[in-house]
């Protein structure tokens, strides 16, 4: 299974990052519009960056707290294939849409695997617990945290990098991985080197 782990590459600002990601071998690449963000991007910006790019990958639009009015026009403005709720929505409010949905779970404790349970969603990403912060922390998730998480359907977020991210697909078997920071020059900037890197060790562990 590991061999086939897909790879999300997030917090992507501009086109030629998403190029060289959809080159590298990334399944997928996350729009932060959460302004808060320090990968914050605009829905305009965004629909500039995916009009080039290939079809077959999988857009995910990256929200906090937003109301479903928003979500939707932004879905619809960039042309999202999925959308990931990175706040305090609740189980009803990741139902019933068009896109595939993922619900980030921060994981702090235990009881994460029963709280991701109770979304009937298309996947669970997993990151680590960091108070005040929503995610590109760098910071890992204890592995001994994820039991009881459907590995089907999860995607492992957290201090992720080329150095650690085979041995943490061996010992965890995602679905997918999804990384920010571990492969940046700075916040919102990739690093062409560090994700071919990445990508080429997640899917060859």
């Amino acid at each position: 299974m590991s061999a086939g782990v897909r790879v999300k590459v997030c917090g992507i600002t501009n086109l030629d990052d998403a190029r060289a990601a959809v080159d590298a071998g990334a399944a997928a690449l996350g729009f932060n519009f959460y302004a808060q963000s320090p990968r914050y991007v605009t829905p305009e910006a965004a629909a500039g960056i995916v009009v080039h790019l290939p079809r077959s990958i999988c857009l995910v639009g990256v929200f906090v707290n937003e109301s479903r009015e928003r979500v939707a026009t932004i879905a619809r403005a960039v042309g999202l294939s999925a959308l990931q709720f990175h706040g305090e929505e609740s189980p009803e409010f990741c139902r019933a849409w068009q896109q595939k949905v993922i619900k980030a779970i921060r994981v702090r404790d235990g009881h994460a695997a029963a709280i991701a349970q109770r979304y009937a969603v298309d996947f669970i990403l997993a990151d680590a617990y960091v108070e005040g912060q929503r995610g590109g922390t760098g910071r890992g998730v204890v592995p001994i945290l994820l039991e009881g998480f459907e590995r089907r359907r999860l995607i492992l977020a957290g201090g992720l990098t080329p150095q650690n991210v085979a041995a943490v697909v061996r010992a965890v078997r995602p679905y997918a991985v999804d990384v920010a920071s571990g492969v940046e020059q700075a916040p919102g900037k990739k690093d062409v080197n560090l994700m071919r890197r990445f990508i080429a060790h997640a899917q060859t562990s």
